[in-house]
């Protein structure tokens, strides 16, 4: 039988993606085309692959064993492809998707297109919102390069650590609270805007507050950080973010900064990818001007420290 090294791809996406609607996304097919390339790989297998419990899909032991061996064909595969071509800026054309929450967008993205645009002004860069929940977008290459607070825990992934934010109060400048001894119970005593893409009008802060016997009134739950701070402009009202990636946006607001009186661990901030682009030349350096925008938003952020209050 000939050997097709396309099924190879097909499997390791199966294998991945533990479906094969999933394989199909990933691998920008349909997925009657793609359940057409699993019956192949099983005829020149002899084996199921994945087979239905339920209403999922799980791999067969065959599968298990054979599952890392086929990702690490498939990667060397790449590695060999790619390893002689020579990464030319000033030709490259390509779509690069970043998936950054708002306030991240809107801090580092300016200097990111700017970069990008300058030494590369065939690229075009997709900055797209934060999903509601965990999705695969990421496994799939429909996202190049995203953030996280979290480190990620799938063996696929890459991440650097970035730098790590705190946070901070933001109100409006004349707000009561900038005067006199900021403390716990007077920030309970606040009224709260939180930031939830899902609406959500307690977050850990509120755990804080509960180990010290307080509870905050929330007024109300923005669906970014920049609604949050344009709502507390006129008002007397306060919302907590994230300093670093919020600077911009505050003092463009006129507004200031205090120091949150309550013990908070910080916020990492990691660029995420997926394994595949390890020796992308191209995305590696799309990495490079991403991180250099976010470091410097934080070195910027560091020495504007000095307003917080």
């Amino acid at each position: 039988m000939q050997l097709n090294l396309n099924l190879l791809t097909a499997l390791d996406a199966l294998l991945e993606e533990g479906s094969v609607a999933g394989a199909a996304a990933r691998l920008h097919v349909t997925s009657p085309a793609m359940s057409r390339t699993l019956g192949r790989i099983r005829h020149a297998t002899g084996d199921q692959i994945l087979v239905r419990t339920g209403r999922t899909m799980v791999p067969t032991l065959y599968a298990l064993e054979v599952r890392a061996q086929v990702h690490d064909l498939v990667h060397q595969a790449h590695q060999l492809l790619a390893r002689e071509r020579e990464l030319d800026l000033a030709t490259l054309n390509r779509t690069f998707t970043v998936r950054w929450h708002d306030a991240l967008a809107s801090a580092c993205g300016p200097a990111l297109l700017a970069a990008v645009h300058r030494q590369a002004p065939g690229v075009r860069v997709r900055l797209v919102a934060e999903a509601h929940a965990d999705t695969p977008e990421l496994r799939r290459g429909e996202v190049d390069l995203e953030s996280s607070s979290a480190e990620p825990s799938m063996p696929d992934t890459r991440h650097q650590l970035i730098g790590e934010d705190r946070l901070v109060v933001a109100v409006r400048s004349g707000h009561p609270l900038t005067e006199g001894t900021f403390t716990p119970e007077r920030y309970a005593a606040a009224g709260h805007v939180t930031v939830s893409r899902r609406g959500r009008l307690r977050d850990p802060v509120d755990d804080a507050l509960v180990a010290l016997g307080l509870e905050r009134q929330v007024i109300a739950a923005a669906p970014s950080a920049a609604t949050a701070l344009s709502l507390i402009r006129d008002t007397d009202l306060v919302v907590t973010v994230p300093q670093a990636v919020t600077d911009s946006a505050r003092r463009g607001l006129g507004l200031r900064a205090l120091p949150l009186p309550l013990k908070m661990p910080p916020i990492p901030l990691h660029l995420v990818w997926h394994q595949r682009h390890d020796n992308d030349r191209a995305h590696a350096w799309l990495r490079t001007q991403a991180q250099a925008a976010l470091e410097a938003v934080f070195e910027e952020s560091s020495r504007g420290s000095a307003d917080i209050v």
